[in-house]
């Protein structure tokens, strides 16, 4: 049973899997940022300075705080600025994605259209000329 699960992990996807989600996590902290620290203060300054990370709607009369942190601890609040960083942030990702695999997909076609372009010019295999004269003169015989 170990031997089998030691060939399911090294011989199946389990290695790339790993790398990937290690790649994805890493990127993940990039698009934060880039969220973050540049996206939502541009949008801040255009809208008058706002700061969506910090705004949030208070449902409790205890909540006396206008920092969310200490909000929080403070009561139930509902962070709606930073349900619209995420959100931000999602977008931003599944359009770099998107636009990666598009990519991806544009280099692969390419490189397979010159495949078979090669292919195409490539003349025929010796065997197969010889197999074809000899097809086409049981041919002749037989018509």
């Amino acid at each position: 049973m170990l031997k089998q699960f030691r060939d399911f992990a090294i011989k199946g996807n389990v290695v790339d899997l790993a790398i990937a989600v290690i790649i994805g996590a890493a990127f993940g902290k990039i698009v934060d940022s880039l969220v973050n620290d540049i996206i939502m203060p541009v949008i801040g300054s255009v809208t008058g300075g706002l700061d969506f990370s910090n705004h949030f709607l208070a449902l409790s009369s205890a909540v006396t705080s206008p920092v969310l942190s200490e909000a929080r601890k403070q009561g139930a609040v509902l962070a709606w600025g930073s349900f619209l960083t995420y959100v931000i942030n999602f977008t931003l990702i599944a359009f770099v994605l998107f636009l990666l695999v598009r990519g991806i997909a544009t280099v692969r076609d390419k490189v397979f259209r010159e495949e078979k372009k090669e292919e195409a010019l490539a003349p025929p295999p010796r065997q197969e000329v010889l197999l074809e004269e000899i097809r086409d003169l049981l041919a002749r015989r037989q018509g």
